[in-house]
């Protein structure tokens, strides 16, 4: 029998890469930017995070070194897109099958090492108390950064100047910049955002959630919290939503797995992706919905003539 208390704790686990990248790239979308590249600086983190652990002997200078190296890759991105003016599509495209191949190379010496644990943020005793508080205070700092940073990003979006300027760049950029915002700028700095998101969500797949360094470890984790942004309709509280819901699926599917129902297993492995296409096509069904709150400049390239 599925316990209810374990399967919501390892939800929230295994939802939270998912939901760094997903918070990441609707900040980069939201000032007017598609980058398809999340799920190669999701890798990236994931690399330069556990290395980075194994080698210093501390957890948490893996989660500042994953976000870092998926901040690297997206100043690459940034580059190229906003100064360059190469096309947002292929460029990050590119750079998720880059990401897949410079993680494989620099992973492979790490097969098979354990990085150091990742200590909860509350003590066994106040986890342990009832299954309430085993499902408010039983995890790691990270999981509760997650949560801090959707509640941040919805604030800032909503209820602050920045927010608006953001907004407004990626509705009309050359409104924006007419109005003197510098919006090369402005988009440069999401990128960069979007990409330590992702690359912190990499490290968390790496040194919490797995922990271990596989090649190919994030397994369409970046593409889908690009899914999860559309179903979101650019919302934080929805992209929460979302991302909880898949983590929910890929932990029930896992306990199905152990469990003795007589479900194969290559089925029960596809579920968290086929509910995920299944949600995307009822959205997409209703053109006026699915852009509704879609940024109006996204995928736009934007030149300053003057």
């Amino acid at each position: 029998m599925i316990d209810p208390v374990t399967l919501i704790v390892a939800l929230i686990g295994a939802s939270t890469p998912i939901l760094l990248a997903a918070i990441g790239e609707l900040v980069v979308e939201k000032s007017g930017v598609l980058n398809l590249g999340v799920e190669g600086m999701m890798i990236i983190g994931a690399i330069c995070g556990f290395m980075t652990a194994v080698n210093i002997g501390f957890s948490w200078s893996g989660f500042v070194a994953g976000a870092a190296g998926g901040a690297i890759l997206s100043v690459v991105f940034a580059f190229l897109t906003q100064f360059l003016l190469s096309n947002q599509v292929a460029t990050g495209l590119a750079l998720t099958l880059f990401g897949l191949g410079l993680a494989a190379l620099l992973g492979e010496a790490y097969s098979g090492i354990s990085p150091p644990l990742t200590p909860d943020l509350f003590p066994q005793t106040l986890q342990e108390g009832s299954a309430i508080s085993s499902i408010i205070f039983g995890h790691d700092p990270v999981i509760y950064l997650s949560l801090g940073l959707v509640a941040a990003v919805w604030y800032v979006l909503q209820h602050t100047r920045a927010g608006l300027i953001l907004r407004a760049v990626g509705e009309n950029h050359d409104a924006a910049h007419a109005l003197g915002y510098r919006v090369v700028r402005i988009r440069c700095l999401a990128i960069i955002f979007g990409g330590a998101c992702a690359g912190l969500g990499g490290a968390y797949l790496s040194l919490v959630r797995v922990p271990s360094w596989t090649e190919g470890m994030t397994a369409g984790a970046g593409w889908i919290a690009l899914a999860i942004v559309v179903f979101a309709s650019w919302r934080p509280w929805r992209a929460l939503l979302g991302a909880y819901l898949f983590g929910g699926i890929a932990a029930l599917q896992l306990r199905l797995q152990a469990s003795d129902i007589t479900v194969p297993v290559v089925l029960l492995d596809m579920s968290p992706y086929i509910v995920t296409i299944v949600v995307l096509v009822l959205m997409s069904s209703n053109r006026v919905r699915a852009t509704l709150n879609a940024p109006a400049a996204l995928g736009k390239v934007f030149h300053a003539s003057g």
